[in-house]
């Protein structure tokens, strides 16, 4: 007896949903791996910045209020050079 055209389209379905299926899983595990790749490279950072543990978080916390971190050199209030010209 033949496949009826019903069963044609519900058997390729269930193909369609087991691929869909499969590329779910391969990208929750590329999701993670990239997760575990930031992580690592935010360590990197942190550690080429020669931070110790205990300044961390008061480093990250200005960081967060948007303070400025390393050399600040302040404006001159007299006028610019191009303004003189």
């Amino acid at each position: 007896m033949a496949i009826s055209k019903s069963a044609k389209i519900m058997a390729e379905m269930e193909k369609v949903k087991g691929k869909i299926s499969d590329q779910q899983a391969r990208l929750k595990e590329l999701e993670q791996k990239h997760k575990e790749a930031e992580n690592e490279e935010i360590v990197d950072i942190v550690r080429g910045m020669s931070i110790s543990l205990e300044e961390l978080p008061l480093v990250l916390q200005r960081i967060k209020a948007g303070d400025a971190l390393g050399q600040n050199v302040p404006k001159s209030a007299g006028p610019e050079k191009e303004d003189a010209e």
